[in-house]
Order: C-alpha cells, then structure tokens, then sequence
C-alpha cells in the first residue's frame, strides 16, 4: 500500500483528526550535558511521550543523546509540534536544575521544528534520527534510548513489563515525575522501567513510510547523509542566512511544493510559502519580502492571519 504522509490519527484527547509530520530537535551547547546517566536519558526519553501527550500530539520517533535529542511528531499543526518541544525543554531544564543544582542550562538551547513536506524529506528524517545513535560507538539496534528497537516488532507483554495505566499514582510520580494522569495511555514499561517504543510510538506510520519493508529502512538508514539533514533540520532555523544563500532554500521549497520557479508562483502560492518559510529558517518579513517579491506589509499580513507575530 502506498505510503500516506498526512494521515488521520485517534489523538490522546480521543478525537479523530488530520495530522502532518514535524520534526523536533532539541540541542544543548557543545560544553553542556543534557544527559549524564542512565537516568538523564530516561528522563529526556520519557519527556518525548509526555510532551506528545500534552500537546495532543503522536510520537512517532524518538532517540535522547548525550548532548541533544531528536523526536519526529504527527501533530495537527506547527503550534502543536512547537508546544511537544517546549514542553520537553522546559521540563528537562527544571531536571537538570534540581538534580545538579545548575540553573539555566538549558536558557541557550533553541527549539527547531520542522515541518517534512515530502515523502523523502520524511524518509530521511526518519532514518537520520536513529543514525545519531552510531556515533555513540553502539550499534544502532542495541541502542537503548531510541524508539528504532520498536519498528518491525510487535512486542507482546512479557514477564517484569507493566502497563503505565496501571501504575500506582507513587509509582507513577516516581517514574515519570509528573502528576499527570496517565490512567488511559496505552505506554508499557520493560523490566526497567524504560518505555518500550512499540507500545508508545506510532511504529506503523514509520513502517509505512518504508512500505513495510525494513531492509529498505535499514538501508536508507545506512546511506542518509547526516550532515545534510542537520543543516536542513536543526541549523537552517537557527543560523541567519543572507540573500543569495536564504533565496536558495526558498527556491528548493517551491520547486517541490509546485514545481516552480518563484517568480513563477502565484500569490496564493508565496503566502503558503511565507508562513512556512518563517517557522523553518531565521529570517524576517523583510527578508520574505525581498525573496519572494512582495511588499513588506503583505508578507506581515499573512504571518499576522496565521498568528504569527512577525520578526522585522
């Protein structure tokens, strides 16, 4: 069956709506630990689905690093995807802060969310996230605090694993530190307490993605270029760009989103692109408006209607 990159989901509110996939990366600074022990990767894994679950959202990929981590997320819109990652950071920040006595760790860190526009960009984004685990030195598979153990394994309940739901309201303060009630999520927990990703993720949109074929995703896995889909992912919104490198990216959008040259498009298309444009890359109306061939006071507009305070 062909893979359906924007998909209707049952959400934790228990409604049925249509979602689209967003990627999540949250980034310390190089001389910052986000995780020290095996508790710190525990408790960051953890945030991910708790994170998801505030936001009426669905995770669909996770790993938690040593110095960042990276979540793939069906949500209803950007907002939606951007409140998984502040919630993340937020609650990992009060964490640290508690555990090691160091505030504002986390004040530097910025959350980039980007929304996957195409199936490759999906695909790639979905096999950079468990790449990062190779560069621990661990096998990709043997990696213990990533959701990749959970794709293409349907894992049955076994003897030492508990149901969340189930969990006494000490036990669960306990283990995920929150007050929560988590009394109708569907989440498992292993002999450690760690989430078992199969119970957690949304595994079958990964799976689909691949057209149920994991030597497929293994093989993408293994050929994705990291450093390109850092760039795209985590840099491109954080690091400002001048014109002739900015129109680039602008001219990369449009030709997949309508094959078109920009001073092709229409005005319908720039306003699409606008608001994209402004939530992936550091930029600014005037930028926009440079770029995209419009008056300054349309690019506000469009920002303004999609309630997004523009950044002059």
């Amino acid at each position: 069956m062909a893979f359906q990159r924007v998909v209707e989901r049952l959400l934790p509110d228990g409604t049925i709506a249509k979602v689209y996939p967003f990627h999540i990366s949250l980034e310390g600074m190089e001389s910052i630990l986000l995780c020290r022990d095996d508790e710190d990767y525990d408790h960051l894994e953890k945030s991910f689905y708790l994170g998801a679950l505030d936001a009426n959202a669905l995770v669909i990929s996770e790993i938690a690093m040593s110095t960042h981590g990276h979540c793939a997320v069906l949500a209803v819109n950007w907002e939606g995807a951007a409140a998984v990652g502040e919630y993340v950071k937020k609650r990992h920040s009060q964490y640290i802060s508690k555990k090691y006595g160091e505030r504002n760790v986390m004040a530097r860190t910025r959350i980039s969310v980007q929304y996957l526009d195409s199936d490759r960009y999906v695909r790639n984004a979905l096999a950079y996230i468990p790449r990062n685990a190779a560069d621990t030195g661990y096998r990709i598979e043997d990696y213990p605090w990533s959701s990749y153990r959970g794709m293409f394994a349907r894992a049955e309940m076994v003897a030492g694993w508990r149901a969340v739901s189930g969990l006494s309201r000490r036990e669960k303060e306990m283990l995920f530190r929150t007050h929560k009630d988590l009394s109708q999520v569907a989440w498992v927990l292993d002999e450690r307490d760690r989430i078992v990703p199969s119970s957690a993720c949304d595994c079958a949109y990964v799976e689909s993605a691949f057209l149920g074929d994991q030597t497929y995703y293994l093989r993408l896995i293994g050929e994705v270029n990291p450093a390109e889909m850092h760039q795209k992912l985590v840099l491109n919104s954080r690091v400002w760009q001048n014109d002739a490198k900015f129109m680039v990216c602008v001219a990369d959008v449009a030709g997949r989103w309508f094959k078109k040259e920009v001073t092709a498009l229409t005005p319908a298309e720039k306003a699409k692109l606008i608001t994209y444009l402004f939530r992936s890359y550091y930029t600014s109306v005037a930028q926009l408006a440079r770029c995209l061939q419009l008056r300054k006071e349309d690019v506000r507009r469009v920002l303004l209607e999609n309630y997004i305070r523009p950044r002059d």
